[in-house]
């Protein structure tokens, strides 16, 4: 994304306020009902829906999280996240020029360096994933140093993963210490808490968690590392939304939100944008407050495009990412 992604005031956080959290309830019905008539609700087509697909680019943190990740291959990555969509494709579409970039590129410590340099003056920022990701067990002295690390390398976000006994357990306390550390941790780079909602078991532990994190001072809230059973869903970004929304309410800061993991159909993500602005308003629909953690995604989204000014699907590994 160009320089400016961030121009927003920081979330300074708050003192943790117990009530608040424990008063906090999740209406599962009605939020099931909610999520299952969002297709029926919303749909977008031909040169909308185009639109639509390129917004959600430039939204995408491109990432890469393997255990044979090379710095070829993360080279190859920002590559692509300086010109996710080809060339043609975007002169049919009456594009040509426009400056479309994807959000972040997000690596492993191990190659926040190595990113760095090859986005050189793209503005497109790098998102290292921190704190013993993605099962957060590591000590938690080397959590922080990890972040540090992170940071001088060149890592302008942050993408922490909380201690999950800590929700599970009732231990608010714990969770809003363990975040207040890693944002001081972070110094100016942006954190993003990721809950991994899908080891939380409960809709209330994710707003509770979602809450408490926001109050420790988390830039963004994020579904998932993309590791777990279940990843992100609508039902779980309804409920985080929402808690976005009692935050800002309550402080005046708007928070950010990422949903990771499992989001690879082009289908897919147009119900998460409409879900952003029905909640929550036109501005999360821009990448300094809106995120997908996604790999395979923009490849889909590249060919949806190309039928939209051909007719004609093309194979997948016609757009390939990294």
């Amino acid at each position: 994304m160009p320089d400016g992604t961030h121009n927003r005031p920081r979330n300074t956080g708050m003192e943790l306020d117990l009530s608040w959290v424990l008063d906090t309830r999740v209406n599962l019905s009605a939020t099931e009902r909610r999520v299952a008539s969002l297709p029926g609700r919303r749909t977008v087509k031909k040169d909308a829906q185009a639109a639509w697909l390129l917004k959600a680019v430039t939204c995408i943190d491109l990432t890469t999280l393997n255990g044979d990740d090379t710095p070829e291959r993360v080279k190859r990555l920002c590559a692509k996240a300086m010109n996710p969509i080809r060339a043609d494709i975007l002169d049919s579409l009456g594009m040509s020029g426009r400056s479309i970039t994807t959000g972040a590129i997000c690596v492993y410590h191990r190659f926040v360096a190595t990113a760095v340099e090859a986005l050189g003056d793209s503005g497109i920022p790098v998102a290292a994933v921190s704190t013993g990701f993605p099962a957060g067990l590591s000590p938690h002295h080397l959590k922080v140093k990890e972040i540090e690390a992170s940071v001088a390398d060149g890592a302008k976000e942050i993408d922490i993963v909380i201690t999950r006994e800590h929700v599970l357990t009732g231990n608010w306390t714990a969770l809003y210490e363990e975040m207040k550390e890693y944002r001081a941790a972070c110094g100016d780079a942006h954190v993003k808490a990721i809950l991994a909602t899908g080891d939380l078991k409960t809709l209330r532990n994710v707003t509770r968690a979602s809450l408490v994190c926001m109050m420790a001072g988390a830039d963004f809230i994020k579904t998932s590392t993309g590791k777990e059973g279940v990843n992100a869903t609508l039902a779980v970004t309804l409920t985080m939304l929402r808690a976005i929304r009692a935050y800002q309410e309550r402080t005046g800061i708007k928070i950010g939100y990422k949903p990771a993991g499992g989001i690879s159909a082009a289908k897919d993500v147009l119900n998460y944008q409409f879900l952003m602005k029905d909640e929550l308003g036109r501005e999360w629909l821009e990448s300094d407050l809106f995120r997908i953690g996604a790999s395979s995604l923009l490849a889909d989204i590249e060919r949806q495009l190309e039928h939209h000014v051909t007719g004609a699907y093309s194979a997948l590994n016609r757009h390939p990412i990294g």
